[in-house]
C-alpha cells in the first residue's frame, strides 16, 4: 500500500494574512476613503452645471461619478471585511470579497456606458442646444479631481484588483471629463451641438473596453482558474527538480484574490526516512513561495504513484522477493 503525507501550508501554518496583505489593504482603503470623498463633491457639482448647461455629455459624467462613488464605498468596505481571520466555515478567510465587488464595479461600468450611448442615440437623431463655458469649465475642474484621485488610487491598483476596478472607474471620468472638454470648446467657436453624444458614445466605447479586462480576470478568479503568471507543467517541473521528488502530478493552482495563491499537488518521492519528508515539504514550500509567489500549498507525499485500481503497484524488487 502507499504510503503518504499530506502538508497544508496556510501562511506559516496560521490563518492570520501575511503583513504585507494587511499594510497594502489599510494603504487601500485609506485611498479609497479619499477618493470617494472628492469624486462625490465633483458628482455634486456636474449635475447642476449638466443641468444647467443642458449636456449630456456631463450629467452622463455626472451620472457615472454616481456609480464610482458606489462602487468606491463597495470597495472600501468588501477590502474592510476581507482582511477579518478566517474561521471553521470561511477556512480563507473573506478574500473574496474583494473580487465580488471588482466584478461589480466592472459589471456597472458596462452598463452604465451601454445607458450612455442609448441616450447619445436619441441625442444625434434630436440634437439639443448646449451651454459651451459651462460645460467647458466644470468638465475642466472634474479632470483635475479625477487626476487627484487616480494620484490617490495608482499605488495600489497593481497589487489589488478591487482597488484597480476603482481607479478604472476614475480613469474613465477622466476620460469623459477630457471629452466633454473638447466638446465645450467645439460648441463654444462652432455651436456643433452634435460633437456632445458623439464624444459619449466614443468615451462610452473606451470604458466598456477598459471594464471588459476587469470583468474577465473577476471570473476567472472566481472560477478558480490558474493564474495567468504561473504554467502548471513549470510548477511539476520545478518540484521535480527537489532532491528526492521523481515526480508532481494532480497540480491545481487558483486565486484566493489578488496577489494571494493557492496550490495543491501529489509528489512521488523517493523510498527514504519519514523523517525526511518534512525537509522535503520544506524546500517544496519555499520553492513555491520564492518562484511562483504561492503562500498556501496542500501537498500530498506518495512513495508510490497509485492506479485507479483498489490495490497499489509495488515495486519490481519487491514483488520478486515474494
Amino acid at each position: 500500500m502507499i504510503l503518504g503525507h499530506e502538508h497544508n501550508e496556510h501562511h506559516d501554518h496560521g490563518h492570520d494574512h501575511a503583513p504585507w496583505i494587511v499594510q497594502d489593504a489599510a494603504g487601500g482603503r485609506k485611498g479609497l476613503l479619499i477618493a470617494f470623498s472628492i469624486t462625490a463633491l465633483m458628482m455634486l457639482a456636474e449635475i447642476i452645471g449638466g443641468l444647467l448647461s443642458n449636456s449630456l455629455a456631463l450629467l452622463s459624467d455626472a451620472g457615472h461619478m454616481f456609480i464610482d462613488n458606489l462602487a468606491l464605498l463597495l470597495s472600501f468596505f468588501a477590502m474592510k471585511f476581507a482582511t477579518l481571520p478566517a474561521t471553521e466555515k470561511k477556512t480563507f478567510g473573506f478574500f473574496r470579497l474583494e473580487i465580488l465587488a471588482a466584478l461589480i464595479n466592472g459589471v456597472t461600468l458596462v452598463l452604465i456606458s451601454l445607458y450612455i450611448i442609448y441616450e447619445a442615440y436619441f441625442r444625434i437623431i434630436h440634437p439639443q442646444p448646449v451651454h459651451g463655458t459651462l460645460m467647458l469649465v466644470v468638465a475642466a475642474i472634474g479632470l483635475m479631481v479625477n487626476i487627484l484621485g487616480a494620484v490617490v488610487l495608482r499605488k495600489h491598483r497593481d497589487t489589488n484588483l478591487n482597488i484597480r476596478g476603482a481607479f478604472l472607474h476614475i480613469i474613465g471620468d477622466a476620460l469623459v471629463s477630457v471629452g466633454v472638454i473638447i466638446g465645450g470648446i467645439v460648441i463654444l467657436y462652432t455651436e456643433w451641438y452634435l460633437i456632445d453624444p458623439i464624444l459619449s458614445i466614443l468615451i462610452s466605447l473606451v470604458i466598456i473596453y477598459g471594464a471588459w479586462a476587469l470583468v474577465k480576470e473577476s471570473v476567472n478568479i472566481l472560477l478558480e482558474s490558474a493564474p495567468s503568471h504561473i504554467n502548471t507543467a513549470a510548477v511539476a517541473e520545478e518540484i521535480g527538480k527537489v532532491r528526492g521528488v521523481r515526480e508532481a502530478y494532480h497540480i491545481h493552482v487558483w486565486t484566493i484574490t489578488s496577489g494571494v495563491y493557492a496550490m495543491s499537488a501529489h509528489v512521488l518521492i523517493d523510498d527514504q526516512l519519514v523523517s525526511r519528508s518534512r525537509d522535503v515539504l520544506d524546500e517544496i514550500r519555499a520553492l513555491l513561495s520564492e518562484k511562483f509567489k504561492v503562500l498556501h500549498s496542500t501537498i500530498q507525499l506518495e512513495c508510490e504513484k497509485c492506479d485507479m485500481n483498489p490495490l497499489c503497484s509495488l515495486p519490481v524488487d519487491i514483488q520478486n522477493k515474494r
